[in-house]
């Protein structure tokens, strides 16, 4: 059984579809182009997907709280209402208007992506696909992995993890051409949460809450 596992990178999607051990990195223009992967019978990926009203999500809470100094690796999610913004003052006008909080300027790069994977995802939700986190993929996978992934130590750490589950080096060697190592390294991570999960011996943070579409507010690995 073939899976997906998709990281966000500048505008486009790096995606990890994961066969058992045998890995391809895959260079996705568009949302559209992430949901129509013939092979993927689940999808593991790194963007909010259940987005509350007015307060701060339980999961990314959890979340911070499992990944303790690697926390501030969580952005915490935008407000659904956010998504209708047309600028960054005017998210931030509508986030302090329903929770008291400003909205984070990375939170808001993440908008346009959140935007185009809630209007794809449509209704009713598809359990097809599952928001993750890298970081808590990773550590869950070795409780080697402590430093941070734009370090050097932090690359080999995470290089090492994934050597023991898949094979990660034959899938950078046919990385398509500009893909970082970053954010290779993150699909990956995806995809081995999307496996895991589709085995059901995932674990997933939250507390059952579903947001005004009827999307879990929840964060798996």
């Amino acid at each position: 059984m073939a899976v997906l596992g998709v990281d966000g990178w500048r505008g486009r999607w790096v995606g990890a579809l994961l066969d058992g051990r045998a890995v391809r990195l895959l260079d996705l223009p568009d949302v559209a182009a992430v949901l129509a992967v013939p092979e993927a019978e689940l999808i593991a990926i790194d963007m909010p997907i259940g987005l509350a009203e007015d307060g701060v999500r339980v999961c990314d809470v959890a979340a911070r709280r499992r990944l303790g100094r690697a926390g501030s690796s969580v952005f915490p999610a935008p407000l659904r209402p956010v998504l209708d913004a047309v600028d960054y003052a005017d998210a931030c006008r509508i986030s302090l208007q329903a929770s008291g909080r400003a909205l984070s300027k990375q939170a808001w790069n993440l908008v346009p992506a959140i935007r185009s994977l809630d209007l794809a995802l449509g209704a009713p939700p598809s359990e097809r696909v599952v928001e993750v986190h890298p970081e808590l993929a990773f550590r869950a996978m070795a409780g080697t992995v402590t430093d941070p992934k734009i370090t050097a130590r932090g690359t080999v750490q995470r290089l090492t993890a994934l050597r023991a589950v898949l094979d990660v080096e034959e899938a950078l060697a046919g990385a398509p051409a500009r893909v970082p190592m970053v954010d290779a390294l993150d699909a990956c991570a995806a995809a081995w949460s999307a496996a895991r999960l589709a085995r059901g011996e995932g674990e997933c943070l939250g507390d059952g809450s579903r947001d005004a579409r009827d999307r879990p507010m929840r964060i798996c690995f």
